[in-house]
């Protein structure tokens, strides 16, 4: 059996590389060979490519059994990776339905009635970097991060709408509040919304306010965070929570920049910067009528991924450097050991996952991260934690003992495990390599059922 780098030596995993002031990345193309949208062609000019019926998208089709938002090709350190974002009718690769896999050059992409082909350019995409390595008290020196603050600072001066996406922990409550202090709303008010920590009877009060009298337990007329935050900055943090039935509220809201309380019929003006932050995929919310259309397009006007702390290791040391200093003054460097340590893990909990360890490092004295299971430094049942944090902690256990029992019961086989749980391959594999647990000798051996893909290096 041949690899597709033996079959074409042009090609093989292209790697991002940096220079002091820009990230270069691969080109990429896709085409339209099959479907109402035949011969439309799209090529990439950033680190993703969305494919859909929706004109947001860089490639946008007609075709009727695509989903508004229904797959997307993005560049990382090992290749060029296809996900399906929750699409009705699926996103297939050589014919097989996946959720997400690695692409190779001239790979046949099934979206509906519409056959794509995948290929790479010969030309590179260049994409500026901050010279700057923090915003406000956000640190990063790596390039992933250097990018980031690139894109914030072209806004920080705006009333741009920011939506922030990334995992639980990664840092946008800090990256939100960092864009208010460095704008020209700095001296207002900084208000934090958590979607996600407050039931759907309370937020529509917490969120617009009420009346003496509106409803039952209204006592005394109440200013709602969206009129506490007039002037100043709303940071809608978990927005993917927020209830169905209130999102047409907020959305004339955002459109009107008026609210009215619960209870009243007078409106008041509002002057708001809104700052939205998720660790969903929005886009397939809306694909599975979670979350309205209307809104995320509203929210949306620029999209900004955090990156996970294991895609930046660059920033590890300068992190724990940063905490340790903070704990133990400013003179005391953090020692090699703890530095040692923290390089050996993938820390699925991200930064705070990350600062909650060098802080019982620095109490206790030294520890390894897997003297607690990841992301559970607290369990999921202490009531100290919020509500949202309780749930990622909770979710992030069940996956890890999930996971680990898969493996073990497959002895470690990927291609065994994978198609035991209806998962694709690669993404087992990013979540065995997540949690820490190491391959056995025939991880990839393939099985019987493999052996028909044996040679479609798509079909993995």
């Amino acid at each position: 059996m041949t690899t597709p780098k033996q079959r074409n030596p042009e090609w093989r995993t292209q790697a991002l590389t940096v220079t002091p002031r820009e990230l270069r990345m691969p080109q990429f193309s896709v085409e339209v060979v099959a479907g109402p949208d035949q011969g439309l062609r799209a090529i990439s000019d950033g680190t993703e490519l969305a494919i859909g019926t929706n004109p947001g998208n860089q490639l946008v089709l007609t075709d009727s059994t695509v989903s508004r938002h229904h797959c997307q090709i993005a560049v990382d350190g090992t290749g060029f990776l296809l996900r399906d974002l929750g699409s009705t009718n699926g996103t297939t690769l050589a014919g097989h339905r996946i959720v997400a896999a690695y692409l190779a050059p001239a790979g046949v992409i099934g979206l509906g009635q519409t056959v794509l082909r995948f290929d790479v350019t010969d030309r590179e995409v260049v994409a500026p970097l901050s010279e700057e390595s923090a915003l406000g008290d956000v640190l990063g020196e790596s390039p992933a991060m250097r990018r980031l603050f690139f894109i914030l600072n072209r806004v920080v001066q705006t009333d741009t709408t920011v939506l922030l996406e990334g995992e639980t922990g990664t840092g946008k409550t800090m990256i939100a509040e960092a864009l208010h202090d460095a704008g020209p709303r700095r001296k207002r008010p900084f208000v934090v919304v958590d979607c996600g920590a407050m039931s759907a009877s309370l937020i529509e009060s917490e969120l617009f306010g009420h009346e003496r009298g509106a409803f039952t337990g209204a006592h005394d007329a109440k200013q709602g965070m969206l009129e506490a935050a007039n002037g100043g900055t709303i940071f809608l943090d978990e927005i993917g929570e927020l209830p169905l039935e209130l999102q047409p509220k907020l959305l004339r809201v955002l459109e009107s920049r008026t609210v009215t309380r619960i209870g009243s019929t007078r409106t008041a003006k509002l002057d708001v910067r809104i700052v939205a932050a998720t660790n969903r995929d929005l886009r397939a919310e809306v694909n599975g009528g979670t979350f309205r259309s209307d809104l995320f397009y509203r929210i949306s006007t620029l999209r900004v991924r955090v990156p996970a702390l294991r895609e930046r290791p660059e920033d590890l040391a300068p992190l724990v450097d940063r905490f340790y200093r903070e704990l133990a003054g400013e003179d005391a460097a953090p020692p090699v050991e703890l530095l040692t340590a923290v390089a050996r893990h993938t820390w699925p909990g991200n930064v705070r996952e990350l600062r909650s360890f060098v802080e019982r490092s620095f109490l206790l004295g030294p520890q390894t991260p897997d003297d607690v299971p990841p992301s559970t430094a607290r369990g999921y049942d202490d009531l100290a934690l919020t509500f949202r944090d309780a749930k990622a902690r909770a979710m992030a256990e069940w996956e890890r003992d999930w996971i680990g029992r898969l493996f073990k019961t497959y002895g470690g086989n990927l291609s065994r495990a994978s198609r035991a749980a209806q998962m694709d391959r690669n993404h087992l594999r990013s979540l065995v390599r997540r949690y820490g647990f190491q391959p056995g000798a025939n991880a990839d051996a393939p099985d019987a059922a493999d052996a028909a893909d044996a040679d479609d290096p798509d079909a993995k």
